[in-house]
């Protein structure tokens, strides 16, 4: 019976997942960037907001809040709007300011990452290259995650567990 279950769910799972489209494709890695990064801005403790691995690398706050600053400027682009951003949060100190920024950032990239795959596909220049704003949105998802791998670093350097290996704990 439980084989007969797992087959009958592949089935069904085959066509739900063609019919999601390109944008909506990519909301499991936007997604356990998000949850990742902002955990993460949540459970470093304070103190160690202002620690650099090394003096030539950004402090932890700086990482949070050039991940903020850069999900506000490259889901701009793929909504094709102007960023309701005002803040530069690479300057901001404070965890709760921090928390908060990183927080908003991912709350306005969940509408990018809604986007009908029709919208997607309209031009964007990214840096100089010219793509579309499902190409912004990839870049955007790669981007998080690579600063995620900082992060993870910051937490094992303070003898602590980061958020994507607690599950299953």
């Amino acid at each position: 019976m439980k084989m007969l279950t797992v087959a009958v769910l592949s089935l069904v799972a085959v066509p739900l997942t063609a019919q999601t489209g390109a944008v909506a494709g990519m909301s499991a890695i936007y997604g356990a960037a998000r949850g990742n990064l902002v955990k993460s801005a949540e459970m470093m403790p304070e103190e160690n907001y202002s620690f650099q691995a090394t003096p030539e690398v950004r402090s932890f706050a700086q990482i949070i809040g050039h991940v903020a600053n850069a999900n506000f400027m490259f889901c701009s682009l793929a909504l094709g709007e102007k960023s309701p951003n005002s803040t530069d949060f690479e300057k901001t100190t404070d965890k709760a300011g921090l928390v908060k920024g990183i927080k908003d950032s991912f709350a306005y990239c969940d509408k990018a990452y809604a986007i009908s795959d029709a919208n997607g596909l309209m031009s964007a220049d990214l840096f100089g290259m010219k793509t579309n704003r499902i190409g912004v949105l990839s870049f955007n998802s790669g981007h998080d995650m690579e600063h995620y791998g900082n992060i993870v670093t910051y937490f094992r350097l303070k003898g602590m567990v980061p958020p994507s290996s607690q599950r299953g704990m």
